[in-house]
């Protein structure tokens, strides 16, 4: 798998994090307030509970649960019932490649050299959930499994594909930066409502 859009940076700033999902995989993507990306494995080592429901604390991401933050890196560095504690290395959450490109937040769950999507100068304008397999919505414009489809509309629109599940994708829209981001908000409904066989 190479760069997959899972979230527009609009929706995600310095100190936010979210849920998200890349096929089997639950992430929690995250915004340190240096401005810098990450998007781990939404589970805190300690006891399971989904780090997505935790907040963003300095450069640390903290578990809501019992309070264990954890580092850029991934790694526990406080445990607030043991603060004297230096946490083991063991103590880690599982990582994945994450960046922040054209206003899209971009994540890799294998290494990869591969270059980010080309975005040709749009701008993110919505994400839409479409109750469709990413692959259908692809196929709907003969694009194969790129993880970019360039649809031909008034807006020069790219839908940044999001496979989430077998029955749902999630599709960050971009569009020309002169477009009426109203009109392209119409338009994806429009798009929404026609993929998923929904009468007008």
């Amino acid at each position: 798998m190479s760069w997959i859009a899972v979230g527009l940076k609009k929706d995600v700033p310095p100190g936010i994090v979210i849920p998200s999902r890349l096929a089997d995989t639950e992430l929690a993507v995250w915004c340190a307030p240096s401005g810098s990306y990450h998007a781990w494995s939404d589970r805190c080592p300690h006891r399971g509970m989904r780090l997505s429901h935790g907040f963003v604390r300095g450069n640390t991401l903290a578990c809501i649960y019992h309070g264990w933050q954890y580092n850029e890196a991934g790694s526990c560095d406080y445990i607030p019932a043991h603060p004297k504690l230096t946490p083991p290395d063991t103590i880690c959450v599982p990582t994945y490649s994450c960046t922040e490109a054209g206003g899209v937040i971009w994540v890799s769950l294998e290494a990869t050299d591969q270059p980010l999507p080309e975005l040709g100068g749009r701008v993110p304008v919505r994400s839409v959930p479409i109750a469709l397999s990413a692959e259908n919505v692809a196929a709907h414009f003969g694009a194969g499994s790129a993880p970019t489809v360039a649809v031909v509309s008034d807006h020069d629109t790219v839908l940044a594909l999001q496979p989430c599940t077998d029955t749902l994708t999630m599709a960050h829209v971009l569009a020309s930066p002169d477009a009426d981001p109203k009109a392209v908000s119409r338009w994806v409904e429009d798009l929404r409502a026609t993929l998923e066989g929904v009468p007008a």
